[in-house]
């Protein structure tokens, strides 16, 4: 099962990403916090996931080198409306994969999505 997880405290873009992501013929969880993505990690195994990087109490770069730690090789993408505020060195050091800009278009959601599981594959299999 291809599950993925989406973390922004906007319930717009949380409902967005759902409703494409779970069409491309994905699980999709959702969280409106890092405190309540980790809950969710911790008791499902979930290595793709989208974090926003402006949420509320833990911001999505401390939340993704947490995430780092736990699961090695899960693919992580950070979304932004802030480009300005976090700079893209900081992402890479943190361990995301990619960083998106919103609005972010569905198709690169999906492609990104189906770009992920495939890099996972390719790790298990090797």
């Amino acid at each position: 099962m291809k599950k993925l997880l989406v973390v922004d405290d906007e319930i717009a873009i949380r409902n967005m990403f759902q409703e494409t992501l779970r069409r491309a013929g994905y699980t999709v969880r959702v969280a409106e916090s890092g405190e309540k993505a980790l809950e969710i990690l911790e008791k499902e195994n979930i290595q793709v996931i989208f974090l926003d990087l402006k949420l509320p109490g833990m911001n999505g770069v401390d939340l993704c080198r947490r995430i780092r730690k736990d699961k090695p090789i899960a693919v992580l993408y950070a979304v932004t409306g802030y480009a300005s505020l976090f700079d893209l060195a900081e992402c890479r050091e943190a361990g995301f994969d990619d960083y998106f800009i919103k609005p972010v278009d569905i198709e690169v959601i999906s492609k990104a999505a189906q770009d992920a599981f495939e890099k996972l594959y390719r790790w298990k299999k090797g």
